[in-house]
């Protein structure tokens, strides 16, 4: 798929007003080796670990909580997370939720888990 950028300012809003589906990314914008990708969340998201490399959560808005085992991160709008390399952990929004993912490009959203929430392709919005 031939990347989409657009040189002027990404409007968040609509974006995220463009995405129906829960749990699936779409790409933003591109970073260097990175994707700023936006999702819209609800419910409970896998349990998974990216082996390769960190992962970013920015809360655009709502409440997110990333689930450890010992612990869990709760994530309100304006608030970031990273997730350490490895590390297992399962994403959850009582409400739905939109926020955005700053991770390497081809990172895959549910790492080596799989199961129905993997997103194949993320697109471009």
């Amino acid at each position: 798929m031939t990347e989409q950028y657009d040189p002027n300012a990404i409007n968040l809003n609509d974006k995220f007003g463009k995405i129906a589906k829960h749990w699936s990314p779409h790409i933003l914008a591109r970073l260097n080796d990175f994707h700023v990708k936006a999702a819209k969340v609800q419910g409970e998201f896998v349990w998974h670990q990216h082996d390769e490399t960190d992962e970013m959560f920015i809360v655009h808005k709502g409440t997110l909580t990333i689930k450890y085992r010992d612990r869990d991160v709760v994530l309100r709008a304006g608030e970031l997370h990273v997730v350490p390399k490895g590390t297992p952990h399962k994403p959850v929004a009582d409400a739905e939720c939109e926020i955005l993912l700053i991770e390497p490009a081809g990172t895959l959203n549910t790492g080596k888990a799989g199961g129905d929430l993997t997103a194949e392709e993320e697109p471009w919005i």
